[in-house]
């Protein structure tokens, strides 16, 4: 199956004015221009480590931690749409990767409660990563990945979505492979090495290689096919990289 690329208008994140307001924006959201918070987000395929990096950042005072809304995913009124997904993407992708943004954009939007918030991956990636990987696998129809890519886009244009660093947990699709095996999640049992593999490409082609969408704030790379005792070690040298991500400019 050939796929042509659709842009749309995609690839806008982080720009314009620093910290997402806009003209129109309430007197809050212009006085938060002036940097007073940060939003990190952790990126990385399935069982790169993500969790271990999360948990190790919300010892820290003064970090609000969010983690992906899984629990919202595995019960919306019964349904499990996250392990529907695994098991048939064709049929319930769409019905998956809408709540997905929807639950993300929710995350995003919450009220500053510190300094810093963290959060497990992004809308970003929910839509450069996910839904990018179901049209291109041929399981999502052009017309489904058109719709949401322009609520994507209105919800870019409209809404304070911005992010200040991402930290991508780069992981080698065996390692993560291995790594799923061992966790045994229920709904992951029947994901294949080459799922994997098609995540992580997507993954290096927007972070790494930039040739998938724009990426307008800093990106700090951590090697993570290590295990957890030396991927703290790694946590603790970049520890002030990432938690003052404008020095990460001078660094890129």
């Amino acid at each position: 199956v050939t796929f042509k690329p659709l842009r749309l208008r995609c690839g806008r994140w982080c720009s314009g004015n620093v910290g997402g307001a806009a003209a129109g924006d309430s007197p809050e959201a212009l006085r938060a221009v002036g940097r007073t918070w940060e939003v990190i987000c952790i990126e990385g395929n399935i069982a790169s480590g993500k969790t271990t990096c999360l948990d190790y950042f919300a010892q820290t005072t003064n970090i609000e931690v969010l983690t992906e809304p899984v629990n919202k995913w595995r019960n919306v009124c019964g349904h499990n749409i996250l392990g529907l997904m695994y098991q048939d993407a064709s049929r319930w992708g769409i019905t998956l990767q809408t709540y997905i943004q929807l639950t993300m954009l929710e995350q995003h939007t919450r009220p500053m409660i510190s300094p810093v918030r963290m959060m497990e991956r992004s809308i970003h990636s929910a839509k450069y990563i996910f839904v990018e990987n179901l049209y291109r696998s041929g399981k999502m129809p052009e017309v489904d990945y058109v719709v949401l890519s322009e609520w994507f886009d209105w919800i870019q244009n409209n809404t304070d979505v911005s992010v200040d660093l991402i930290v991508y947990l780069q992981t080698s699709p065996e390692v993560c492979y291995e790594r799923l095996k061992r966790r045994c999640r229920e709904e992951e049992k029947i994901i294949p090495l080459e799922y994997l593999e098609a995540i992580h490409q997507l993954y290096e082609e927007w972070l790494i290689k930039h040739t998938l969408y724009t990426v307008s704030c800093p990106v700090l790379v951590i090697g993570a096919d290590h295990d957890m005792e030396k991927m703290i070690e790694k946590y603790e040298e970049n520890r002030d990289q990432i938690l003052n991500p404008y020095n990460m400019q001078h660094h890129l």
